[in-house]
């Protein structure tokens, strides 16, 4: 006699799978129904590396008319001799120097008078400055100038044409003579300053004799310390505090004059002796020696950049040995005139001198070893990008090259390079919306950007920096802006292919919402480009793999489906045409190969079958009659053996379809014929197209005439084999069709078949205690199996049923055991559901079969 509580146990109605009312929410599906939507892994396009070092490989879409070359000569002549900053703007009149008439003597804000002072070359009054130092030096000097007294005499003065007049003294630049007139003091023998040669030695000249005195404007601190005592006797009245001001100007004006002169003698002894070793070129290596000593000498004596007086010698004497063809003397001496701060030409050969060594790979152990990227990228960072575009993209080139070498990626990242490149990219971003217009120049230099940024990407840190300073929206700015420069826009594809393989970046790009249209926008405009659609594409696979609110936002977009459903007709046709076979005297159009058509459709089911998990966008693709139809003709065309991975993603999608149980579902209506065509997948030898091909009849066997199609064709029997498989998703799959088999009474009985009852029981003890799925299938199957039970023993055979007991008192007693892959989250969501799912399943079960069983014999223990 039956307890009540046991005759509603018998009452339970057959486990299947819920109902179209009973559908839940898309988080509940991908929790519960495990393989019943799953998203489609692919692999990343393949970009082939170029086999020369180019700015523009052998694929751009410019013209050699309408793009830099890549190859040129570099020689000497080629820099110009003087180098100054480029000018902007409106160039500006000279000023009319007007020498204003003195105040008369007796006016009262300055009883001392001073005499107008004509306009003098600043580099002229260093020297000047340098002169009087040394005059003053010379004077203080007892032994070298004796102490007498003379009496005045007229100023002696030497005329040339470069002598500068100024007041009573006679000054001669570039190489000559500095006259001053008026005897200091008692001097008898005051000196003359010459500068004399290439690199300027100073010499002492006698240049009069007599006394006299300089004049006001050209005396030394100390002097000029008594001209204004005789200023302060002149004027009374004068105010104290005016006194202090002009005395602490002028000892500044002699300190500076005291460094001038440190700097010439710093010249003279260390970087002279330099330049006169360069000149002689006995060798390759001594010159390369002495470029770096050079280097060291000037850095050393705080002389680079572009304030240096002499720079326009030092910088001459460089170019003269461009001429001598030395990759590595080519190096120094550009890394030489870089920290010179060259601008101008100057700028733009030093950096073609640059990249012409970069295009030989062996040379990137000497790009390496000479430190010249820290060059390089100061010149993207401080010059002005609108003035030196042509040298930033020669610049750009070289960095483009090297960063394809592995071994400069850490030193570039750690230099700062994304950051550069991604503030020259804002920079072009707001020059282009300011003006409106995509200058040519920008296009190229973006192209050699984009690609070096694509090579730093492999790196972990610069993904890092790109999703700190939110670069990934400013490279669709580009581009959207750069739209129709098809290089640039697959450069940034290549990167965005990169980077949305990883989960943090694909996020950060998923979350920014204006991507979607963007990539409708260039599939539309390249729909036959395959190299730029397949990246596209693939991007749109990872953007929605793992995220249901870009699932939607993509859905949403107009003309979303519309676009995916023309891009997929157009290479499924460019497939089938490069498989049709030419007819006499017929020549193939130019189209992708079938590698690259059959690439993207690849890359296209894929999106398609990740887009059918969104609950809303599943059924509407489902009853699209034209894209379930190019599913279905792939799968029919296609052999697993020839295109695996497009097969099994195209079956992938069927299987996500096929979930929804819709009535207008072109799925539903055309399930036999898709089960004919998995049948082929069944029988193959591919193991991963035989597990698609069970999802879908897991799907698809909740319908009667499938059911009766599976019995009719044997595939219960294959269904049961794979319960042997030791493949957990395997059996998970197996063990569904199964458990919807039993629902119709008629059909149990086929568990009997080949060991369907054991083997259950087999995949119950191996993974049940770390599957509560695959236990829940199990215990499902078996509960429909033993509806009519009468004895436990003639309906799962004493050995089953005995290990059932054990196995169903066992797991109800513990927790589910989970290994240390598992995160915390993942643990407390299986455990849950081993306690709510699980085991009420199981409980039910064990109360059944104990019913029915009688116990003769201690039952043994299983091992697990």
């Amino acid at each position: 006699m039956l307890s009540p509580n046991d005759k509603k146990l018998e009452k339970l109605d057959p486990f299947y799978r819920p109902s179209v009312s009973e559908q839940k929410t898309s988080a509940e599906i991908i929790s519960e129904a495990r393989n019943a939507l799953r998203t489609v892994r692919t692999q990343r396009p393949f970009t082939p590396r170029e086999d020369q070092r180019k700015l523009f490989g052998r694929a751009s879409s410019r013209t050699p008319e309408n793009r830099p070359p890549s190859s040129f000569s570099v020689h000497a002549s080629s820099f110009e001799s003087s180098d100054s900053r480029p000018i902007f703007g409106t160039r500006l009149s000279p000023l009319e120097l007007k020498p204003k008439t003195p105040a008369s003597p007796a006016t009262e804000e300055d009883p001392c008078p001073s005499f107008p002072k004509p306009p003098v070359d600043p580099t002229k009054t260093r020297r000047i400055s340098s002169a009087r130092a040394r005059l003053l030096r010379a004077a203080s000097q007892g032994a070298l100038l004796p102490d007498m007294t003379l009496p005045s005499a007229q100023p002696k003065r030497v005329e040339s044409k470069e002598t500068v007049t100024m007041g009573d003294s006679v000054v001669k630049i570039h190489g000559i003579y500095l006259t001053e007139s008026n005897a200091i003091g008692h001097l008898s023998h005051p000196p003359q300053l010459t500068y004399d040669g290439d690199f300027g030695e100073i010499k002492e000249q006698e240049i009069f004799k007599g006394a006299a005195s300089l004049p006001s404007h050209l005396r030394s601190g100390r002097d000029q310390g008594k001209r204004h005592s005789g200023a302060s006797l002149c004027s009374r009245s004068s105010d104290r505090s005016r006194l202090d001001t002009k005395t602490d100007s002028k000892l500044d004006l002699q300190e500076k004059d005291t460094e001038i002169e440190v700097g010439e003698v710093f010249w003279n002894t260390r970087i002279v002796p330099i330049l006169r070793e360069l000149e002689k070129e006995e060798n390759i290596e001594t010159v390369c020696a002495a470029c770096t000593q050079l280097h060291h000498a000037l850095e050393e004596g705080n002389m680079l950049g572009s304030k240096l007086k002499r720079r326009s010698i030092l910088l001459k004497t460089l170019y003269k040995l461009v001429d001598v063809g030395s990759d590595l003397l080519s190096l120094k001496l550009a890394k030489i005139i870089l920290a010179l701060k060259v601008s101008g030409k100057n700028l733009l050969n030093v950096c073609k001198l640059i990249f012409k060594i970069s295009r030989s790979e062996k040379n990137d152990s000497l790009i390496q070893n000479d430190g010249i990227l820290e060059s390089l990228l100061e010149v993207l960072r401080s010059e002005e990008l609108q003035a030196n575009t042509e040298a930033f993209l020669y610049c750009m080139g070289v960095i483009k090259f090297i960063s394809g070498n592995p071994g400069f990626l850490h030193e570039m990242i750690g230099k700062g390079a994304v950051e550069i490149l991604m503030n020259l990219m804002t920079q072009i971003n707001e020059n282009t919306k300011k003006s409106g217009t995509c200058l040519p120049n920008s296009g190229h230099l973006l192209v050699q950007m984009t690609a070096t940024l694509r090579n730093l990407v492999d790196s972990p840190l610069a993904r890092s920096k790109l999703l700190s300073i939110s670069a990934l929206p400013q490279l669709c700015t580009v581009m959207g802006q750069y739209i129709g420069d098809k290089e640039v826009c697959t450069n940034v594809a290549r990167i965005f292919s990169k980077v949305t393989t990883y989960h943090d970046c694909c996020v950060a790009l998923a979350n920014y919402s204006r991507c979607y249209a963007l990539f409708l926008n260039l599939i539309n405009k390249y729909q036959k480009k395959q190299d730029l659609v397949v990246r596209i594409v693939f991007i749109l696979g990872n953007l929605t793999a793992k995220n249901n609110q870009a699932r939607e936002q993509f859905s949403k977009e107009k003309g979303s489906i519309p676009t995916l459903l023309s891009l997929f007709h157009t290479f499924y046709k460019l497939d089938l045409h490069s498989q049709k076979p030419l007819g006499e005297g017929e020549e193939r159009p130019k189209a992708p190969r079938p590698a690259q058509a059959e690439d993207v459709l690849i890359k296209l089911t894929r999106v398609l079958a990740n887009l059918a998990i969104h609950p809303s966008v599943g059924p509407a693709i489902a009853a699209h009659p034209r894209i379930v139809g190019l599913l279905l003709a792939m799968l029919e065309s296609k052999s697993i053996d020839d295109c695996e991975e497009l097969v099994i993603n195209t079956t992938a999608a069927i299987n996500n379809l096929s979930y929804y149980q819709v009535k207008n579902s072109i799925i539903q209506d055309k399930k036999l014929y898709i089960a004919e065509l998995l049948l082929k997948l069944l029988v193959s030898h591919n193991m991963d197209g035989i597990l698609e091909a069970v999802r879908v009849f897991g799907n698809l066997s909740q319908d009667h005439d499938i059911c009766d199609f599976i019995v009719q064709k044997n595939v219960h029997k294959f269904m049961i084999a794979l319960l042997d498989a030791k493949h957990q998703d395997i059996c998970f799959s197996a063990c569904g069709v199964l458990l919807n088999l039993t629902v119709d009474k008629d059909k149990r009985v086929i568990l009997k078949e080949g060991g369907g009852i054991k083997k259950l029981v087999d995949c119950l003890r191996d993974f049940g205690p770390t599957d509560w799925q695959l236990a829940c299938l199990v215990c499902k199957t078996l509960w429909n199996f033993s509806e009519n039970i009468t004895s436990a023993s003639s309906c799962f055979g004493d050995e089953a049923a005995n290990t059932l007991l054990v196995l169903l008192s066992s797991f109800l007693d513990e927790e589910l055991a989970l290994n240390g892959s598992f995160d915390q989250d993942l643990k407390n969501y299986h455990k849950l559901h081993w306690e709510t799912e699980f085991k009420p399943v199981a409980q039910q079960l064990l109360n059944r079969i104990q019913r029915h069983h009688t116990f003769l014999e201690p039952l043994p223990v299983p091992s697990f």
